[in-house]
């Protein structure tokens, strides 16, 4: 396996980078971007600093902006081009436990039932009234019962999401009325059927190479949006294939970088005003006679007509795609 850890930064090498960088059998591959300090380096690393980005053979260098987390799309690219087999998503606030490691892609695990719609997958790992970033706020103060729906079976999991400990990923209301750290119980790693749905984020996650044109980032909503949209598409494009998304502990303790929560509530007002109509658009948008491509291309055609992506999207997104063929 050729495994490769993708992290933008802005910062100078964090002690996650560098806990990264020491990792035997994992790659690890930092973009930087406008604000990167200019003499940034790191030991083990692959560093693609904005001057090596902008003479990157790859029609997307040419039309990311700049100062964008998107950015971070390139340096997929140059993993998939160097052979890799699996692309572990993460940022440079994370700093990975003794135990950081993902569970088996195909084998028996405990499966929450098919067709649940949006759930709260963290109830399933903490009493404390705490939900992912994503869930639709009509959700968050249900009780989902999940530990009466699971049930052991094989299954066949394309994204493992990792759980994040102390400062993990909730949305700015959670941040702006509680705020309160959360330390996640450990438990057996939990999958979801198919029609089950959670958001999953770009924090501490693996993606296997089956599903690498999913790992589109889209770069013209809000920052706080983008990997919450990238996983809504992506989890009905999965389910075609039988592919499924599963949760494990938290192997990460993240020590969040500064954010203005006000700030990051105004960036998340499409997500929550959007999140439920997304799975019924992408649903409604994609056939298993299809290529994940021509999916993934047709997912965001519906999003441009109801206008929850502009145009400009779609420019991206064909650049993307035109070079994962190349």
């Amino acid at each position: 396996m050729n495994k490769y850890i993708v992290i933008t930064s802005i910062f100078d090498p964090t002690n996650a980078v560098h806990s990264f960088s020491i990792m035997d059998n994992y790659k690890l591959i930092v973009v930087g971007d406008q604000q990167t300090p200019i003499d940034w380096h790191c030991n083990n690393v692959d560093y693609i600093s904005l001057t090596e980005q902008e003479k990157m053979d790859f029609k997307l260098a040419k039309n990311l902006p700049l100062n964008h987390y998107s950015r971070k799309m390139l340096g997929y690219l140059k993993a998939i081009k160097n052979g890799a087999t699996h692309i572990i998503d993460t940022d440079d606030d994370n700093n990975p436990k003794s135990n950081w490691s993902f569970p088996a892609f195909e084998q028996n695990h405990e499966c929450i039932s098919e067709n649940r719609g949006f759930i709260n997958i963290y109830q399933l790992y903490t009493n404390q009234a705490i939900w992912a970033r994503g869930l639709p706020l009509s959700l968050i103060n249900k009780k989902f019962e999940l530990e009466k729906d699971l049930n052991l079976q094989y299954c066949k999991v394309g994204v493992w999401q990792g759980l994040a400990d102390e400062d993990p990923d909730v949305d700015a209301i959670y941040r702006l009325t509680n705020n309160t750290p959360c330390y996640f119980e450990d438990r057996k790693p939990v999958v979801l059927g198919k029609g089950t749905v959670s958001p999953f984020n770009s924090q501490n996650t693996i993606i296997i190479k089956e599903l690498f044109p999913l790992l589109y980032l889209p770069t013209y909503v809000t920052f706080r949006f983008t990997d919450i949209l990238r996983g809504l598409v992506a989890q009905p494009i999965m389910w075609l294939y039988d592919y499924q998304l599963g949760f494990c502990n938290a192997t990460v303790i993240q020590k969040r970088n500064p954010h203005d929560y006000y700030n990051d509530f105004l960036s998340e007002i499409p997500m929550y005003e959007h999140s439920q109509k997304i799975i019924e658009l992408v649903l409604n948008s994609i056939s298993v006679s299809e290529t994940i491509e021509t999916n993934l291309l047709n997912a965001y055609k519906s999003l441009l007509k109801e206008e929850i992506v502009c145009e400009n999207e779609m420019i991206t997104l064909e650049a993307w795609l035109e070079d994962l063929k190349s």
